[in-house]
């Protein structure tokens, strides 16, 4: 198999409205300003927000995010209106398996910019990424079955609901037990 870090696709693409692309330094002003923005939407679902970060420490983390999608280990991409260039959502493919190969996708999107569809397009044109550029066999969507929100799109686009884990995760904010539905698509 070839090693990932010689794999070769793009590191941007575009929807309708949307600029989907790896991190890059200096990124971390924007991402910061949008978890500040939504701190108490993502804590109840999101082991980053339990704690409080500086600017410095999210441009650390997108850094880090950078190399990673170089060395294709994570591939975390940072969503953009096309339009404005504004910063509206982190998202990506995770825990990946390049022999199969399959991913799993995982998003949060700025509160200010919710209910508008944006998440919904990202995740569609995410998944179209993997199969066409990345040939995935496989790509997951998981989430707190509580977690209405991120449970709305899988099932807006057509993945399918696998199964449920019973007591598979803790509540990042309450360390209560919970449970982890499974979405899918597949060739």
């Amino acid at each position: 198999m070839l090693n990932p870090i010689l794999k070769e696709f793009p590191e941007e693409f575009s929807t309708e409205r949307l600029l989907i692309r790896m991190p890059r330094p200096g990124d971390g002003k924007v991402v910061y300003d949008a978890i500040k923005a939504s701190i108490d939407e993502l804590k109840p679902w999101l082991p980053f927000a339990q704690q409080e970060q500086s600017e410095q420490d999210v441009e650390l983390n997108i850094r880090e995010a950078h190399i990673a999608f170089l060395k294709r280990e994570d591939l975390r991409l940072l969503v953009f209106l096309k339009e404005t260039g504004e910063f509206i959502a982190s998202t990506g493919l995770h825990r990946i398996d390049w022999t199969v190969p399959k991913f799993e996708i995982g998003y949060w999107i700025d509160s200010r910019q919710g209910g508008k569809g944006y998440m919904t397009e990202a995740v569609n044109g995410i998944s179209d990424f993997a199969f066409q550029e990345l040939h995935a066999r496989r790509v997951e969507i998981r989430c707190d079955v509580k977690n209405y929100k991120s449970r709305a799109i899988p099932e807006r686009l057509g993945f399918t609901l696998e199964g449920t884990l019973k007591n598979d995760d803790l509540a990042p904010d309450t360390k209560e037990i919970r449970d982890t539905c499974i979405y899918a698509k597949t060739v």
